[in-house]
């Protein structure tokens, strides 16, 4: 069973920082893109940041500069992690890890999600 366990999210003040890490476990995820995405309320799901399948990595504007996603593990078990300071109020939202790929074969591609992980900053 495919699973996304992220992880890492709370309450920080404005400025803050916290660390975001979902890990990947269940089959062999290869070399996919591996992104993070969020919702605001009310709002829908947006964009945040990727490090695709090529290596390079990818910001919507809003958080450039300020965060950093980042992977490690192996195929089978991968860790994707944003770092996320200067953390601001419209920065909260729930934060969902994404994994996506191409199989081998060629004959369709896969898009995994996690639950995601509350991130609230208070101003």
């Amino acid at each position: 069973q495919v699973q996304l366990v992220d992880s890492g999210g709370g309450l920080v003040q404005a400025g803050g920082s916290l660390r975001l890490s979902c890990a990947g476990s269940g089959r062999n995820f290869g070399n996919w893109n591996m992104a993070w995405f969020r919702q605001a309320p009310g709002k829908e799901r947006e964009f945040v940041a990727i490090r695709d399948a090529n290596g390079p990595t990818n910001y919507t504007e809003s958080v450039k500069g300020r965060f950093t996603i980042s992977t490690s593990g192996d195929t089978f078990q991968p860790t994707v992690v944003l770092q996320m300071n200067s953390l601001k109020s419209e920065d909260t939202a729930v934060y969902y890890c994404n994994i996506a790929g191409w199989l081998t074969d060629r004959t369709g591609r896969r898009n995994y999600w996690g639950k995601g992980t509350l991130v609230a900053v208070s101003s």
